[in-house]
Formats: C-alpha cells, sequence, structure tokens
C-alpha cells in the first residue's frame, strides 16, 4: 500500500512558462529594437547607402524571426554567431564582388544623383566685380563696396552671428576702422559664404580677397532631368554611362571634350576582369607578381618545413646535451612579434650600413644592392619569411615526434637501419601525412603575407611601364592595395575588388583542398 500511496503521489515535473510580464517586456524590446533599426535603415537609404540599409534590414529581421517566434526561440544562443557571419564574413565578400562589377574609385563614388546636384551648386562668375573693405565697427563690423563711384554698406554684424544675407544700401559716408588682409584671410570662410544684395537687386558673393562679384548658376537642369546646359560656356552636358561621367556633347549628341568630375557609379560588367587579362600595363605585372606569389609562398613553406622538420629532429635526439636550452633558443623568433623581427632585419640588410653587408663586403668583398635589385630582394624577403616561419613548423614537428611509437625505431634498428633510413622510412612518412593540412594553411597564409612585403620592402623596387603602380616583390594582396590607395590615376576600388575576387577564388581554392586532404588523413 505504502508503495501504491507513495506512486500515487508523484507528481508531473512542472513546466516554468514565462509570465505575462516577461512576455509583455520582450515584445517591448522587439519593438523598441524594429522602430530603432527601421528609421536607421530609412535614413542609410536615403542618403544612398543601399548596401548597409540592405545588411541593417537583414540583421534586423533576423533578430526579430528568432527571438519573436516559438518555433525558433531556440535559436537564440546561435543569433549572434549567425549575425557575426553575415557582418564580418558575408557582407564584406558580397560588397567587394559587387564592387569589381563597377567603375567605383576615388573619381566616381557618388550616385548619379548626388554627383547631379553636386554640378547644379557650382557657381562661377556671372558679371562685373567690385573692389570691398571690411571696416570695423564698436558693435561689430560691416563690408563696404565700391562700385562705379559709389559707396554700398552692409548693416552692423558679428561673427557668431552671421546673416548669410545681407543688403547693401548707399552710403555718402563710413564710420569705423579699415580692417587689414590678415583679418580678411583669417574670415575668408565665412566671408565667402554671404550673400550681398545691392540696390538694384543682383546679388554678389567674394570672388577672392579684394573683391566681390556677381555669381550665377554654372549649370542649369533642362526638362529631360539629366542634361545640364553650362551657363559659361554655353555647352550641353549629358550623362556618360559608360564611363560615369557627365561630358560636353556636340550638334550630333555625340560625346566630345573632356568629362566634368565628380563622376558617379555605374555597373561596368567584366570591364575590371578585361583589364587584368588584356591591358597589358596591368596585365604584366599581374602575371609576374602572381608567380612570385606562388615561388614566394612555395618556397617558404618547403624551405620553414626543411629547416623546422630537422631542428626537430635534432632538438628531439637524445644523446644531445642541453637539449631544453636549444629548444628555448630555436623557439625564440616565434616569440618576438613578427614586426619587431622584420624592421630588425630591414636594418640588417641595409645597403649603406647594414650589418650583413658588411660581414659579406669584409669576407667576400660583395655588397649587394639588397633594396634596388628585383632578384636580390626577393632573396632577402625569402630569408626573412624562413626565420619567421621555421619555428613554427618546428613546434609541430616536436609534437609528432613524440607521437611515433618507439617499436618503430627499435625494429628498423634491428634490420641495421641508421638514422638517415629512420628519417626516411620511418619518420618522414608518418608526419607528412598529418603536416600536409597545415603545409597548405601555411601556404595560403604566405598567400597574402601583406604585413612582411609592406614593412620590408613596400613593394619595391618598383616596376617600369605600368598602368598601376607594381613592384617586383609585391604580392598580390600587395599590389591589390596599391591600386585601391596608391593608384597613379586615382584610387580604383573596382579593379582593387576585381583582383581581390580573384585572390579569393585562389584561396578558396587552396581552403577547398585543404578540406579534402584533412578528410582523406582522417580516412
Amino acid at each position: 500500500m505504502q508503495s501504491v500511496q507513495d506512486t500515487g503521489t508523484m507528481r508531473s515535473p512542472r513546466v516554468s512558462l514565462p509570465s505575462n510580464k516577461n512576455v509583455l517586456i520582450k515584445w517591448v524590446l522587439l519593438a523598441l529594437v524594429g522602430v530603432i533599426n527601421g528609421y536607421a535603415t530609412i535614413l542609410m537609404y536615403s542618403r544612398g547607402e543601399m548596401a548597409f540599409a540592405l545588411l541593417t534590414l537583414v540583421i534586423t529581421a533576423l533578430a526579430l524571426f528568432i527571438f519573436g517566434s516559438n518555433k525558433t526561440y531556440a535559436h537564440r544562443y546561435i543569433y549572434p554567431g549567425i549575425a557575426g557571419m553575415i557582418l564580418f564574413i558575408l557582407f564584406p565578400l558580397i560588397y567587394t564582388v559587387s564592387l569589381a562589377f563597377t567603375n567605383y574609385s576615388a573619381k566616381n563614388q557618388l550616385s548619379f544623383e548626388r554627383a547631379q546636384s553636386v554640378l547644379l551648386e557650382r557657381t562661377y562668375q556671372s558679371g562685373e566685380s567690385y573692389p570691398f573693405s571690411l571696416i570695423s565697427t564698436a558693435n561689430g563690423h560691416r563690408i563696404l563696396i565700391s562700385k562705379e563711384g559709389q559707396q554700398y554698406i552692409t548693416n552692423e554684424f558679428s561673427w557668431d552671428k552671421l546673416n548669410r544675407e545681407l543688403h547693401l544700401s548707399q552710403t555718402q559716408r563710413v564710420d569705423g576702422k579699415k580692417e587689414n588682409i590678415k583679418t580678411i584671410i583669417k574670415n575668408k570662410s565665412l566671408l565667402g559664404s554671404i550673400d550681398l544684395f545691392l540696390p538694384s537687386g543682383e546679388v554678389i558673393r567674394m570672388s577672392n580677397l579684394r573683391k566681390f562679384a556677381a555669381i550665377g548658376p554654372l549649370y542649369t537642369l533642362q526638362d529631360d532631368g539629366e542634361t545640364l546646359y553650362n551657363n559659361e560656356t554655353n555647352q550641353y552636358l549629358k550623362p556618360n554611362n559608360l564611363i560615369g561621367f557627365y561630358q560636353p556633347i556636340d550638334d550630333k549628341g555625340a560625346f566630345t571634350g573632356a568629362t566634368v568630375s565628380p563622376g558617379y557609379i555605374v555597373t561596368v560588367g567584366m570591364h575590371n576582369f578585361e583589364r587584368v587579362w588584356k591591358e597589358e600595363g596591368i596585365q604584366q605585372p599581374f602575371v609576374s607578381i602572381f608567380v612570385w606569389t606562388v615561388v614566394f609562398s612555395a618556397l617558404s613553406v618547403g624551405l620553414t618545413l626543411m629547416i623546422g622538420l630537422i631542428l626537430a629532429n635534432i632538438v628531439q635526439w637524445e644523446a644531445l646535451k642541453g637539449r631544453s636550452i636549444y629548444r628555448v633558443l630555436l623557439i625564440l623568433p616565434y616569440a618576438v612579434p613578427a614586426f619587431i623581427s622584420i624592421l630588425i632585419f630591414k636594418g640588417l640588410f641595409n645597403q649603406s650600413f647594414g650589418e650583413i653587408n658588411m660581414v659579406l663586403e669584409a669576407l667576400f668583398g660583395i655588397s649587394p644592392s639588397w633594396f634596388s635589385d628585383p632578384l636580390m630582394a626577393k632573396l632577402m624577403i625569402i630569408i626573412v619569411n624562413t626565420w619567421l616561419g621555421f619555428p613554427y613548423i618546428m613546434i609541430l614537428c616536436m609534437g609528432l615526434l613524440k607521437a611515433i611509437p618507439d617499436d618503430l625505431y627499435e625494429a628498423s634498428a634491428i634490420d641495421g637501419a641508421n638514422f638517415v633510413d629512420n628519417f626516411r622510412f620511418v619518420t618522414l612518412p608518418l608526419m607528412i601525412k598529418p603536416l600536409t593540412p597545415l603545409l597548405i594553411a601555411s601556404f595560403a597564409f604566405n598567400f597574402n603575407n601583406f604585413v612582411l612585403i609592406q614593412l620590408l620592402t613596400q613593394g619595391g623596387p618598383n616596376m617600369l611601364g605600368t598602368t598601376e603602380r607594381a613592384g617586383h616583390t609585391d604580392l598580390l594582396v600587395n599590389y591589390t592595395y596599391r591600386i585601391a590607395f596608391e593608384g597613379a590615376g586615382g584610387q580604383n576600388f573596382g579593379l582593387a575588388s576585381a583582383i581581390a575576387t580573384l585572390i579569393f577564388l585562389l584561396v578558396g581554392a587552396l581552403a577547398l583542398l585543404n578540406l579534402r586532404v584533412t578528410k582523406v588523413a582522417q580516412d
């Protein structure tokens, strides 16, 4: 009976349900998030930031969907990871690829509407100019204009409460002190923002430090909403959507003459990719830099593997005394920040005062031009990168060596194998398989080793006869940086994005190969 009673008194576990108060707070918070981010999205869209508006909309909608639905509420813990992946991986990737199909550059970075409005705001001197004087009074300043023997003056004004529109009235007497040119220069920006209205209705504005002149709009928008009329040169301008600039047209409507800045962003299709392959000033340095990037990455991996593997075997040799000291000394280059080591090597390789050239000249009578000769500059970079990379490989090999069973070495010793045979037939085959994915990752890292090149040589020595600036020691990532931020014809973000897309495809292929090799190794 007792067991029956105990069984009967057992209660099902309670499930804690959220209270109405908590539900209300949740929906209020979600509503606030939706309203604030919705307003931010509209604000970005109104300013022409379509990509960022779309990004904000996607992240906000995803948050409202996950936190607002009972079916998806369990996924709230992974939302930060998903949002971070969208924000820091997918969005930059999609944005970069999209820029590769546009003419986005320092000269073309506005929307068409914004570029048109900038042009419509421009003015020119449409009439005569008149000398002026800045008069200091007891309560502020006044502007005195001389026109055809008559004098016109404004009311008093102060710099902190300046009215941008001042009316001139004729005067015979001027009270106050005439300010010197230094005061005019000091307040040039404020004076340049003032419109003066003559009694005749003519509007004049400061044209230089001595004169005010009649002004007028430089361009007038025509009825079609696109064509501009230049009031100064009496020319018509139309938007050239092939290059993203306004350009004058002739009587037949054909584009002629120089383009008018600022430009606007247009889609150019595969033009940037075609420039990489067809334009000689880009194609030749691109191919040369691509080959050097592959060679640099392969040599860096090969040399660091060879040196790291040999040193790992040496410091693991039981007969070697003081092995722990050697390990610490050999790992030190990995412990020192890379940028410090690079800058130290930059001083060591100095062609005039560096210690390396001093030693080489004393021993062999040679003084290599490490920074001006392309071949020697590449050799220097490989030497420095090998020094920076071998400790990492050595540490990996030391760990893998400890995982090899001693029984294999004992069996090979019975067969009469020596140290070299053990390395060739036991150590190397057992280590190369787990090392392969790491070596592929190291290759991909060196493929984009921007810091080493930028700090050591900055890509130099420079190539000659190139459309965009390029150096003999540039890697593809450094070449892309030059085009994006140091372009000879202006910062060309579209072309840089096209090259960055190609780099992404190459590195992505290496990543897939890495995954494939890792899977095979696990199988």
